[in-house]
């Protein structure tokens, strides 16, 4: 049997050894933490797992690839509250299957030869491209420029996409306005798509990171978001793509081939999630009393934190700049705590981990107390 070139091309998803390595933990009697994989582990509120049981419907039928209209109403209802931006609901605002499909299917919609990706970073962009049979450039994410990327480095002629995530995973970084200005001001000049993974918009813990969406020209610009970090409904898949009219049409034409149009149920529970934000308030509050009692533990126990105050992860210096992979190893094989290898997320995060803040407020607990006790 042949295999698609690009598929054995890319090797094990590094998560994999990270889960073997914890099995293998496990099978040896260890009681282990997992702060490696970024799953949210909160319970969905009960408001919108409601919503999802009102909206079964005895007769099931094939859901539309544009999404519910009131889906769309609802996040642009929600865009024009958190960002100020009035966006039209039938062309800007296109709901999907969470937004790791979104995310990875978008170069195969674009021309051009290459995408740029930032790294360290989550590697769905790098691999959707991939697939799309374009050129990947990293554009390092370096701590000396707070973990911005450096745009007059970028080839900008002949490129597909230019991704940027921020708040950043695996950094936590957040980005000024001014970076989304002069890169949407770059990619119309080149006609270059520029995409903000915005998935971690609503968890920070200093000032509310600024989006893509609140610049006033948005022509050559599309974002990103979900539901799974700011309402803990990962299993539910529900996020959307907004911005360029002509992109989003681009998406409207492309996706009814590949299936990935999201279940009215889920739409009519996601609009209730959208359309309330007491219980994102709350979801931060979890994460923001997590975070405390981690950090200072992780620092008691050598690791200095490198990134930003976003996001639901804390990124690490380990100590010395010790190889991240043997540190997380041990501190798994020591301690029963799981943490992501920096280099998981390309060779530009090497000398860091990242611990995500997942487990309940109990085990986190409990990580801190063993850190402390190494």
């Amino acid at each position: 049997m042949r295999l698609n070139p690009v598929l054995e091309g890319l090797g094990a998803y590094p998560f994999v050894r990270l889960n073997e390595a914890k099995r293998a933990a496990a099978a040896d009697g260890v009681d282990v933490i997992d702060l490696g994989v970024g799953e949210p582990r909160e319970q969905t509120p009960a408001f919108i797992r409601e919503a999802l049981r009102g909206a079964v419907d005895p007769l099931s039928t094939y859901p539309l690839a544009e999404g519910l209209p009131e889906l769309r109403g609802a996040i642009s209802a929600w865009v024009a509250t958190r960002f100020g931006a009035q966006l039209d609901p039938a062309t800007e605002v296109l709901p999907t299957l969470g937004s790791k499909e979104a995310v990875f299917h978008l170069a195969q919609v674009l021309g051009g030869e290459r995408v740029v990706v930032t790294a360290p970073g989550y590697p769905v962009p790098e691999r959707g491209a991939r697939f799309a049979g374009k050129e990947v450039v990293r554009l390092p994410l370096l701590a000396e420029r707070g973990f911005l990327p450096d745009l007059d480095a970028i080839d900008w002629p002949g490129t597909a996409i230019v991704w940027l995530n921020f708040p950043n995973n695996p950094t936590g970084a957040t980005a000024p306005l001014e970076l989304y200005e002069r890169a949407a001001a770059l990619a119309r000049e080149h006609d270059v798509v520029l995409a903000s993974d915005e998935a971690y918009s609503e968890l920070w813990f200093g000032e509310q990171p600024r989006g893509a969406l609140e610049l006033t020209d948005r022509r050559n610009v599309v974002v990103f978001n979900t539901l799974s970090k700011r309402s803990s409904m990962p299993g539910y898949r529900s996020g959307f793509v907004a911005g360029d009219p002509q992109v989003i049409a681009a998406l409207k034409r492309y996706r009814p081939n590949v299936g990935v149009a999201p279940q009215e149920f889920v739409q009519r529970a996601a609009v209730a999630a959208w359309s309330d934000e007491q219980h994102v308030d709350d979801v931060r509050d979890v994460y923001r009393a997590k975070r405390d009692v981690l950090l200072g533990a992780f620092e008691a126990a050598g690791f200095t934190l490198a990134g930003g105050d976003a996001t639901f992860f804390l990124w690490l210096r380990t100590p010395d700049g010790a190889d991240d992979e043997r540190i997380a190893m041990a501190l798994l094989r020591e301690t029963g705590i799981a943490v992501a290898p920096g280099s998981f997320f390309g060779p530009e995060g090497a000398g860091h981990v990242r611990a995500a803040l997942v487990p309940t407020r109990e085990r986190c607990a409990e990580a801190a107390a063993r850190l402390r006790g190494r």
